[in-house]
């Protein structure tokens, strides 16, 4: 499995933001080959980021998204609360997962 976390520094109108964020989520997301979940997490704390995540079955699918309409159509609205938010992008590789 490969796995994209997305840090996102919502500084204001965090409300609007998850709701815009988790719309688009909702609306571009169905359908994508290899995705098999994503998520949305909010901070505990203040000050720190939300960690968007998104887990897809291999490197080529999320590759392969990059470059479709789901992905053109995620980041099209540049006014939406928080698009503008700094944000730092990290690509992982699963080792090992346990479930309980």
């Amino acid at each position: 499995m490969f796995m994209i976390t997305n840090r996102i520094d919502v500084t204001e109108n965090a409300e609007a933001f998850e709701k815009a964020f988790a719309e688009s989520m909702r609306t571009t997301l169905k359908g994508v080959p290899g995705l098999n979940r994503a998520t949305l997490l909010r901070p505990e704390a203040d000050g720190l980021p939300y960690v968007s995540t998104m887990e897809f079955d291999s490197k080529e699918d999320f590759l392969a998204w990059l470059k479709s309409d789901s992905f053109r159509a995620s980041h099209s609205d540049e006014q939406a609360p928080g698009m503008q938010a700094p944000s730092a992008v990290e690509q992982h590789t699963l080792i090992e997962e346990f479930t309980a």
